[in-house]
């Protein structure tokens, strides 16, 4: 069974058309990379699969379950929207960390929400708290933060921000956890250590898509590659077929630019 399964997702800001139908599926365990020229669509259809847009029609499924229809007439309630968010993890471009809580408190603070919700929270609240920082400490470990836990966003590095953010988007044990360039706002020699980070999830069979231009990490981390433009899916395929396709002119066309620049 597919994970994740996007069936003609479109989503239009007043009169530009920015997604014309975009269909993919991914198989638990699965890295997709999306590569593509800025404008192309990459971005609002990361955030409209997860709710932080909502789509003006399609299909979104997950395990099988469809948890959104652009042809119902019922209209999602914050409460399904919420619900449906839990499904994924986000990392942004910008860290949006809370910069008045450490780092471990940033980990640990969906968490502590979400349990507020469990209906042996005021019997067992030390419990369970006990345990959401025990997870926290854990996943700040599993990203190399484990000295760095109590310190606050201002005293950390962007590539350290960033590794918090991605331990964040990890506390809520999403199906899918996807990444907005990730990269975009680092110092090229912070680079490294965020795709270092995403390359060892890759290597624990973590479900990942991610928005990118390194092409070369791309390759080596990447089951599949998507190729966007204008909104639509021009290739999908594997990094030999898509990536390195002397056939695929238009890919090769956005690669030529992208390393003129």
């Amino acid at each position: 069974m597919k994970i994740l399964e996007i069936k003609n997702l479109r989503k239009s800001f007043g009169k530009t058309e920015v997604l014309k139908g975009v269909s993919f599926s991914m198989e638990k365990g699965q890295v997709l990379s999306i590569i593509g020229s800025s404008g192309s669509g990459k971005t609002t259809l990361l955030r409209s699969i997860n709710f932080l847009e909502e789509a003006d029609c399609g299909e979104i499924y997950v395990d099988g379950k469809c948890i959104y229809d652009g042809a119902s007439t019922k209209k999602l309630t914050a409460a399904q929207i919420r619900e449906n968010q839990l499904h994924f993890g986000l990392v942004f471009q910008s860290f949006n960390l809370f910069p008045q809580y450490s780092a471990l408190e940033n980990v640990m603070l969906a968490p502590k929400l979400l349990a507020k919700e469990r209906p042996d929270f005021k019997h067992n609240k030390k419990e369970i708290y006990a345990q959401i920082e025990e997870e926290a400490k854990a996943l700040l470990t599993r990203v190399g933060l484990a000295d760095r836990m109590n310190n606050y966003p201002c005293e950390l590095s962007g590539g350290q921000q960033q590794r918090v953010s991605i331990a964040r988007a990890l506390a809520l044990n999403p199906k899918v956890l996807f990444f907005d360039e990730p990269t975009s706002a680092l110092d090229p020699e912070l680079t490294g250590e965020i795709l270092r980070v995403i390359r060892d999830l890759a290597s624990k069979d973590v479900t990942m898509v991610i928005v990118t231009h390194e092409i070369d990490f791309a390759r080596n981390v990447s089951d599949r590659i998507i190729f966007m433009a204008d909104g639509v899916v021009l290739e999908d395929g594997t990094p030999e077929e898509v990536i390195d396709n002397p056939k695929c002119a238009k890919t090769r066309a956005f690669l030529q630019k992208l390393n003129e620049n």
